[in-house]
């Protein structure tokens, strides 16, 4: 049975154009569209939808409220289409926060030739998110309603440069994933934290801005030269491999992609055994393919410790299901229980 897909976007150029490139796959059809969120509430109740994509900049019902909606009601995987634009990047974070499993991020230019160019994408997460199995996410207080999120203002003294560090790497449903892990750290962890999340450049700011509102934790995205320092959590930026070098601080690159990926989780992990050795807490979170298996296998050798969300939690469970087979996951855990696992662990080095 084909893949069945609904449309949503206000610009009736962009529901066409969206759903020929769609309607192109042999096992991909688009069963309806809408111009606006209500629109697409009604076409939810006429047609049976495996996917959703969609606008977040509509009348009516925008993107943001649609996905509420949805999630509710009727839980689907929803593929956010984002504008490339900086008003874009936090609502882009806050529609995976709400619900949504992933995104594109249309590149700036001419619209027909930018869909084109990231046709091949559309249709390859189309495809993943298809039988994804989505949940009603947890409401967070601690986002102001508007949905704008600021830095929190902190006045402690720098903390001591880490002796151990937290890496967690995720992809597809990772953002959701990592809001559970970092509500539930203690800002007094002895340990510093790198987080490795498929996610284009800007993106990747505003998702640490997210959970740095969210944490007790310091979270912002990591730049270069940053140390490594205790109850520091450092995102690594969107077309940038992380490494750690022999002074514990951040080094930022733009060498060639790793298996089509930058950041790369295996080249920040494998950069960090010379330098911490066995005092590393690995982490593997929900995603597609197998990032991560590399340097969580490098992780275990080295004496560290390493730990995969579970099939149950994980919205695609490819990544953690990669290091898992190689015999390397010393933990497999839902989502809930990995904060207090990394806790107890980093306190036992």
């Amino acid at each position: 049975m084909a893949i069945r897909v609904l449309v949503v976007d206000d610009s009736a150029f962009m529901r066409k154009l969206i759903s020929e490139i769609l309607n192109e796959q042999p096992d991909i059809e688009v069963v309806s569209t809408a111009r606006n969120g209500l629109d697409a509430l009604k076409k939810l109740e006429r047609f049976e939808v495996d996917v959703v994509t969609l606008d977040l900049e509509m009348p009516v019902l925008d993107g943001v409220a649609t996905i509420e909606r949805i999630m509710a009601t009727n839980p689907l995987p929803i593929l956010v289409i984002s504008n490339w634009a900086e008003r874009s990047f936090e609502a882009t974070i806050n529609a995976l926060s709400k619900g949504a499993v992933d995104f594109i991020a249309k590149p700036s230019g001419t619209i027909s030739l930018d869909l084109r160019k990231i046709g091949t994408e559309l249709v390859e997460k189309v495809r993943s998110l298809a039988g994804v199995v989505v949940s009603k996410p947890v409401a967070r207080a601690a986002i102001p309603k508007s949905g704008v999120i600021r830095p929190r203002q902190r006045t402690k003294a720098r903390a001591e440069v880490s002796d151990v560090v937290v890496v967690v790497g995720s992809s597809t449903g990772g953002p959701r994933a990592l809001e559970e892990l970092f509500v539930r750290l203690p800002s007094t962890i002895g340990a510093g934290l790198l987080v490795v999340q498929h996610m284009p450049k800007n993106f990747t700011r505003s998702l640490a801005m997210r959970l740095d509102a969210l944490s007790d934790l310091e979270v912002r995205e990591a730049q270069d030269g940053d140390t490594i320092r205790n109850g520091l959590a450092l995102v690594a930026p969107g077309d940038y491999h992380l490494l750690i070098d022999h002074n514990k601080q951040v080094r930022l690159n733009q060498s060639p992609p790793v298996k089509y990926l930058r950041p790369s989780i295996d080249v920040t992990m494998l950069s960090l055994i010379d330098i911490f050795q066995d005092q590393v807490v690995g982490v593997i979170l929900t995603g597609m393919g197998n990032d991560g298996a590399e340097g969580m296998a490098a992780i275990k050798h080295a004496g560290g410790y390493t730990i995969i969300q579970d099939e149950a939690t994980s919205t695609i469970f490819s990544m953690p299901k990669a290091v898992f087979e190689q015999g390397n996951a010393d933990y497999v855990l839902p989502i809930d229980k990995v904060a207090n696992v990394i806790t107890t662990l980093v306190s036992q080095f």
